[in-house]
């Protein structure tokens, strides 16, 4: 006994932890005795309760059965129903092919003909004047009904309306979006089915969105447009695009110079630096050797007396106010070192230039190589059904390869132009130097 209530003691230790003094065994055990007859009694009261409430739930079930084997006998009844009625709209469609006859065929052709006609006029410009004609159509090409003589009559009148507009010239109003997304309604100069204008600009017909769109790029004639407009005569030319907007769209896709350039990747921004580099080291050059001829023919002119402002000046110092014979040797060396002295400065920058000229088409030929390595890439990973993913690389293929080319042949005329110009002031160098050599030996006497 001592056992039983030790462990039920050591049991319930969790629970009375918390209390404020010990229990004794025989405590513990009273406790443990009356919560036990209450919760006896708690379930024997629910008992009652249930045998109480059986006969309750008896009754809903009962209440619950009926109402079942009444919606099952509803349900019987109205598939009975949807069976007859089936059959009744078997026979009336019977009844209707039979009195319809060849009529039937004829819906039909009216039918496809309405579908037919709203796919060619999807893209037409004349729906922006006339925007509901494309629903009428559908209406009628999907309806599964007969359609009625004032559906056959507006089919028929506006196969008339698209005939005569799509022959006139006509100035209405129309709502136009342009180029900044901003929306108004414009006159628009309208001719038939093929062209639209503003005043100012062409328009081109978007079928996705149903409206008049000023494309940002204009091709040239819109001054023909207003010539048009201006005019009194009975004969007129007005451009227009027989594609139905077609060259306009093509027209908005060309890419421009900037698009060009930046094509050509990384690759194609070192071509062009390269070559701003040497056009600014030409124009330099050029520049200082203009000054150096102007300075040299001003020295031509004056040959007496020699400046330290120019080359030919510098050299003819060289030889002194009184060259002696016996030095002739020594002088013509002296002479020979002045123009070599001088001619760094007349071709400083043409190696570099002439190097320019050299890497750029090879540095094209890098950026054709890596944009064919680029287009293979796409190639490997998705095939070559697409060619939109390969127009990357093969765009940067052509593009460095043209920049190259068109910054290498103008570096070449460059520096061949300034090689011309630097050997011809040190000829005229030379030539100066060996006639003032011949003029100081034919005024100075010999010697034996």
């Amino acid at each position: 006994m001592t056992r039983l209530l030790t462990s039920l003691l050591i049991g319930c230790l969790p629970v009375f932890a918390m209390a404020a003094e010990p229990l004794s065994p025989d405590q513990l055990l009273q406790r443990i005795r009356s919560e036990r007859a209450a919760e006896v009694e708690a379930m024997q009261a629910r008992e009652q309760q249930f045998i109480q409430n059986r006969g309750e739930q008896a009754q809903l079930l009962a209440t619950a059965t009926a109402a079942l084997e009444a919606q099952k006998a509803e349900a019987e009844r109205l598939k009975a129903e949807f069976d007859r009625q089936e059959a009744e709209l078997a026979e009336q469609e019977k009844l209707l092919a039979q009195r319809v006859g060849h009529l039937g065929e004829l819906f039909g052709v009216v039918r496809q003909s309405a579908g037919d006609i709203a796919g060619q006029w999807q893209d037409s410009l004349l729906n922006v004047q006339y925007p509901d004609r494309l629903e009428r159509l559908r209406a009628l090409a999907e309806s599964r009904a007969l359609p009625s003589a004032e559906d056959l009559d507006s089919f028929w009148m506006t196969l008339l309306e698209d005939l005569a507009a799509s022959g006139r010239i006509e100035q209405v109003e129309l709502p136009v979006v342009h180029a900044d997304g901003q929306r108004g309604t414009e006159q628009v100069l309208r001719v038939g089915g093929f062209a639209a204008y503003t005043d100012d600009a062409f328009l081109r017909y978007d079928s996705d969105a149903g409206e008049l769109l000023a494309p940002a790029r204009q091709p040239s004639g819109i001054g023909q447009v207003n010539d048009y407009l201006s005019s009194n005569d009975a004969l007129a030319t007005l451009p227009i695009d027989p594609s139905r907007g077609s060259l306009l769209a093509q027209l908005q896709r060309q890419p421009q110079l900037w698009d060009r350039v930046q094509q050509g990747g990384l690759v194609g921004w070192v071509i062009i630096a390269l070559g701003v580099v040497g056009l600014l080291i030409a124009l330099w050059r050029m520049v200082y050797l203009s000054g150096v001829g102007r300075a040299v023919g001003r020295q031509m002119v004056e040959l007496s007396s020699p400046r330290d402002d120019n080359p030919l000046g510098r050299v003819i110092g060289v030889l002194g106010p009184k060259p002696q014979l016996a030095d002739l040797e020594t002088l013509e060396l002296k002479l020979d070192e002045a123009i070599l002295q001088e001619t760094p400065p007349l071709e400083r920058g043409q190696p570099l230039l002439k190097l320019l000229s050299a890497v750029a088409p090879l540095l094209g030929l890098l950026g054709t190589v890596t944009g064919m390595i680029v287009t293979f890439q796409a190639i490997t990973q998705s095939g070559g059904g697409d060619s939109r993913l390969m127009a990357d690389g093969i765009s940067q293929a052509l593009v460095t390869t043209v920049l190259g080319l068109v910054v290498a042949i103008p570096l070449l005329f460059l520096h061949s132009l300034l090689a011309s110009r630097s050997k011809s002031l040190i000829q005229l160098l030379e030539q100066q130097s060996a006639g003032l050599i011949a003029l100081h030996l034919s005024g100075t006497p010999r010697r034996d």
